[in-house]
């Protein structure tokens, strides 16, 4: 998780030294949760933007589809396909349960498929 305050590099630097390829943003002034992904910080750079000084608040998507905990990963997939993200925030109640990425459903799958052969 990472603030509306810190900015695109320190955002970058997190989401690095975890291995992931979004993080979640909670701001204790606004309503919901919002999601920055590396193609937000992508796309900053890519137009110029300074990385140290541009604020994840100002570079993320705040119109999110949560799943919920007992979603299937079918409906997670689908919901993806619909919407065109790679990312889920999976709300608990109003608590942030995680995230779960295209990466995740493809392990799902392709270890469900290798189970039983050879």
């Amino acid at each position: 998780m990472v603030g509306p305050e810190h900015t695109l590099r320190q955002a970058a630097r997190m989401m690095t030294a975890r291995g992931v390829g979004s993080a979640v943003v909670i701001d204790p002034d606004s309503e919901g949760v919002g999601i920055m992904t590396e193609r937000d910080v992508l796309k900053a750079i890519g137009a110029g933007l300074d990385c140290d000084v541009e604020r994840t608040g100002e570079h993320l998507t705040w119109d999110v589809v949560y799943a919920g905990p007992d979603w299937t990963v079918e409906e997670a997939a689908a919901a993806m396909a619909r919407g065109g993200f790679r990312h889920l925030v999976v709300l608990d109640g109003r608590e942030v349960a995680g995230v779960i990425s295209v990466r995740d459903i493809m392990r799902v799958w392709a270890g469900s498929r290798m189970v039983g052969t050879g």
